[in-house]
């Protein structure tokens, strides 16, 4: 008989997740964006055998990429969609703990990644099938999007990048940084812009650059973007446990800091994650007010990002089946996912962090 997997040092299942928004959305084309990306994934043969294209299509990016952007243009979703495949096998090397994979190695081939998005023709990374999907992918972007939306897609790749290279950093410093130090650099490694440029662009909503970088809407984006890392942490977290030192997420800051275990400090977790999510949709409520469609529907896609990073993870079997417990991915893994009709924390003002101040003073101001 096979031995049932470890259990989660999280205890018994996730918390309750507060989230009132709309929560079912998907994009009307996902299965045939699913399709055509896979297609395209085996094109340019991207995972060297089976077993690693099992574990890469356990990413669900397809689902991921359709429930973030739920409508607009079929192309722009599909292309995201690749992008997403793209980024996860990226990512897996990054979390793979192997010796070779330092600070060092991701900090260079991050600075390549992003050269090679602003001038494909620069030749900065190896010959391969990652390098020739990436040109592909690079070539589509650059014809679709505008110089002004490259720009976005661009400092968003550079968020994804930087926040990877300080958590690689932590990893082999051997250090558990700070509940502030996390707050204000761990989420940058989810990628939030990066994901948010191509809801703008498969509606084709182009909003001025003193609307999006406002500074209401860049903390209510950078608040959507911590409850989204938040999330990631509480449902990755098994897929991770099996690394020393331990994976730097939310949940092993705060037991650090904390000195208590992984399931003694979800809770706390869950706290400072609910005091975001109220300030999030507190500041979503108050831009709405007076704005424009164009606004009204990126202050839309923000909601879709959060509520449809919960549904796409919770039958993600890259999470619900991790690798460091399975062989292959389970197809029909997922979560038992519960939702809380209220934020789990009584309290709702800042907390007693500076990263995170700002993003409250923007409220009702």
């Amino acid at each position: 008989m096979t031995a049932p997997p470890r259990p989660s040092r999280l205890g018994a299942g996730l918390p309750p997740f507060y989230c009132p928004l709309p929560r079912d959305l998907v994009h009307p084309d996902a299965k045939e964006v699913e399709s055509r990306a896979v297609e395209w994934l085996d094109a340019f043969g991207l995972y060297p055998d089976p077993v690693e294209r099992a574990w890469g299509l356990a990413t669900h990016s397809a689902d991921f990429s359709c429930r973030i952007i739920p409508d607009g243009d079929v192309e722009t979703v599909l292309l995201f969609t690749e992008w997403n495949y793209w980024a996860n096998a990226v990512d897996d090397w990054q979390d793979s703990g192997s010796a070779e994979v330092g600070t060092a190695a991701v900090v260079d081939h991050g600075t390549r990644l992003l050269r090679t998005i602003e001038d494909p023709g620069a030749s900065l990374l190896p010959e391969g099938p990652m390098t020739r999907a990436l040109l592909d992918l690079v070539g589509r972007t650059h014809a679709l999007l505008t110089p002004y939306e490259l720009r976005r897609f661009v400092e968003g790749t550079r968020d994804w990048l930087l926040g990877a290279a300080w958590r690689a950093a932590r990893a082999e410093e051997g250090s558990m940084p700070g509940l502030n130090d996390f707050v204000a650099m761990g989420p940058l490694a989810n990628g939030t812009r990066f994901s948010l440029t191509w809801s703008d662009v498969a509606r084709r909503d182009r909003m001025p650059a003193e609307v999006l970088c406002s500074p209401a809407l860049t903390a209510a984006t950078d608040a959507a973007g911590f409850v989204v890392s938040a999330d990631n942490d509480l449902f990755s977290y098994d897929k991770d446990d099996h690394l020393q030192p331990p994976e730097v997420n939310l949940v092993n800051v705060l037991a650090h800091q904390e000195g208590c275990s992984p399931a003694e400090a979800v809770p706390l977790a869950v706290a400072l994650r609910d005091r975001v999510m109220g300030l999030f949709l507190g500041l979503r409520a108050q831009l709405e007010h007076g704005a424009d469609p164009t606004l009204r529907r990126h202050l839309a896609a923000l909601g879709h990002y959060v509520a449809g990073c919960i549904a796409w993870q919770t039958r993600a079997p890259r999470y619900a089946s991790p690798r460091n417990r399975y062989e292959l991915p389970v197809a029909d893994a997922a979560f038992t996912v519960r939702f809380a009709d209220g934020p789990g924390a009584a309290v709702s003002g800042p907390p007693d962090l500076p990263a995170l101040a700002a993003w409250w003073r923007q409220l009702h101001r």
